[in-house]
């Protein structure tokens, strides 16, 4: 547990000063939030944000206007402002995905630490900050890199009561600094804020945390902060969580007891109110704030905002004296540009350090066009790529299949005889249309560092069940959802769903994969049977062959051929493809490689 204590700038302090005489003089006096209450009462505005997810230049395409780390630095500094002026206090949290894989994080590994998603965060001036999954897509080394690119090292606390990081000296030295902590504790306004941070259970299965150890009973974690938190005399505790789906913390406020707000990441859902301003295309998932209950039956407020740095959320929060909420209202605040109606401008120095620098890198990517499409390539997510085979999931799987091919014999291998990619794995989210394909495109459909692997000798009967874990959220959309090459095969949906222990070992085996038919005909799988016979040799990425997203491989040995994903997709449209997508080769809903039954 870390302890902050909060003191404005002096030319803060001063403009501050200046501007609450001027309106005085001007307007006369107005009661201020903390007067309309009893003097013991506190009202606190949270701001947050979740999923920024390396989205700094906008919101992405179609929707410049909009998003942007430096628009949105405008908007929280305006916002902090705005709740000092009031006489209450103010905190900025992130519940999490601090960066993300994709060219805009390609330009902070070209460029070294600091990365500009640290610097970026580092402008902000967060009093405390969540792990979230991405942010160990590219393993412990490159976090640690990330968080000590900060201009004051140990602040802000990144934070998750359910990580041991023990096993991982690169980032126990964090912890040992108090850098990487439970919990922290914040004093604002002469009122203690106890901040405690949670991480899905399932970190594990879906991105790189190597030893990290990943604690199940997320509750019981919380729970011994806020108990921690309590013992010391805090009596306003809000949690940063990046559980991945709101619905999963307001599961858990009904296991714990004491947290006064809860503030959720990983689900990118919007909340709003009528009224509220929202980016174009966004839905709204609920109101804000959702509301939940804990353990005794006292009602928390559940906030989240959608990624990318589109919106800043706010709520506003009344304590009494014990620190217990008394009111609160809020809802988001959208981060615009241009011409709109809530347009602001750009922070100049997050421009100048972040922004400018990182399109630049960008812009030389999107100038290099490698290939053309006759065809528009489907990489949205629902329905798409993680809910059924797309064209755009079979190219990317070739791929792999072709690169692993030309490179088995230099490492000693046998050909691969299929190759599989996770529909998680694809980022993109987008319908490409038919046209020009440049580097940029390949680097947003497969932006990790996830390198090509060949895993020799896979039994059948293993092949199935790694088939089984990739469709056993169907029909729901589901990262884990395969992309596939060198093979077909079908699967009912009604079947038994495989089921994983918190360690990965099968406890349920599936029984929803009916056929598997490799390309030259081969039968491996007939009416859910197993057919005996060799066994398989499978290209895929080094993140499922180690297990990633369940994936059971089982510790099969398997060997990194030295290529990414993204340069094997590159390789293969300049290569084998000769620069032509073609309509007969990927047709727009794919080519009858996998099956729903009816």
């Amino acid at each position: 547990m870390r302890t902050r204590k909060k003191w404005p700038r002096l030319g803060r302090l001063l403009a501050l000063l200046f501007v609450s005489a001027l309106v005085a003089s001007t307007f006369g006096t107005t009661a201020t939030a903390a007067q309309r209450h009893d003097p013991h009462d506190f009202t606190l505005t949270i701001l947050h944000n979740n999923d920024g997810e390396s989205q700094l230049i906008n919101a992405g395409s179609g929707i410049e206007d909009f998003g942007g780390a430096a628009r949105f630095a405008t908007v929280v500094r305006r916002e902090k402002a705005a709740a000092n002026r009031g006489g209450g206090g103010s905190l900025l949290v992130s519940s999490g995905d601090n960066f993300l894989a994709g060219p805009e994080f390609n330009a902070s590994l070209a460029s070294g630490v600091p990365f500009y998603d640290t610097i970026a965060l580092d402008l902000l001036d967060y009093d405390a900050i969540a792990l979230g999954n991405h942010d160990f897509d590219f393993g412990p080394d490159v976090l640690a890199e990330f968080l000590s690119g900060y201009k004051h090292p140990g602040w802000p606390p990144y934070l998750s009561a359910n990580l041991d990081f023990s096993n991982e000296p690169v980032l126990q030295a964090f912890v040992d600094d108090g850098v990487i902590a439970p919990s922290t504790v914040v004093r604002e306004k002469g009122r203690e804020i106890g901040i405690i941070g949670a991480i899905t259970p399932e970190l594990n299965f879906i991105t790189s945390p190597r030893d990290v150890v990943v604690g199940q009973d997320v509750a019981g974690a919380v729970q011994a902060e806020i108990d921690e938190l309590t013992a010391d005399g805090v009596e306003i505790i809000i949690l940063i969580s990046h559980l991945q789906d709101v619905d999963d913390d307001i599961a858990l406020a009904a296991e714990i007891d004491g947290v006064d707000v809860m503030v959720a990441g990983g689900g990118d859902e919007t909340l709003a109110n009528p009224g509220d301003l929202l980016v174009p295309g966004d839905v709204v998932f609920g109101s804000y704030p959702l509301l939940a209950s804990d353990i005794d039956g006292t009602t928390i407020p559940v906030v989240t905002t959608a990624g990318d740095y589109k919106y800043l959320g706010k709520l506003v929060v009344d304590f009494d004296s014990d620190g217990n909420v008394t009111a609160f209202d809020g809802g988001p605040i959208r981060i615009a540009g241009g011409s709109n109606p809530d347009g602001v401008k750009s922070n100049w120095q997050m421009q100048k350090r972040v922004v400018n620098p990182v399109m630049d890198f960008v812009a030389g990517l999107a100038d290099n066009i490698i290939a053309t499409s006759e065809v528009a390539l489907e990489g949205r997510r629902d329905p798409g790529i993680r809910t059924e085979e797309t064209n755009l999931g079979n190219l990317v799987a070739d791929s792999q299949l072709w690169q692993a091919t030309e490179l088995a014999a230099d490492f000693g291998l046998p050909t691969p005889d299929v190759a599989l990619q996770n529909g998680g794995g694809i980022r993109n989210n987008s319908l490409i249309p038919a046209g020009p394909i440049s580097e940029l495109n390949t680097f947003e459909i497969v932006p990790f560092l996830n390198f090509i692997s060949i895993v020799p000798d896979i039994p059948r009967a293993q092949f199935k069940q790694i088939l089984e874990r990739a469709v056993s959220g169907a029909p729901g959309s589901e990262g884990r959802f395969a992309q596939v090459a060198g093979f077909s095969f079908e699967y009912d949906a009604a079947g038994t769903a495989q089921v994983l222990d918190p360690d990965g070992n099968i406890i349920t085996p599936g029984s929803r994969v009916v056929t598997v038919t490799l390309d030259d005909a081969t039968s491996i799988v007939s009416g859910g049977a197993v057919v005996s016979g060799a066994d398989l040799t499978v290209a895929t990425i080094d993140f499922l062959a180690g297990g990633g997203d369940g994936y059971p491989f089982m510790d099969a040995p398997f060997t990194r051929v030295g290529v990414t994903y993204q340069q094997a997709l590159a390789n293969y449209l300049i290569g084998p493809l000769g620069g032509s997508i073609t309509a007969s080769q990927y047709p727009e809903g794919g080519e009858g490689r996998i099956v729903a039954l009816p």
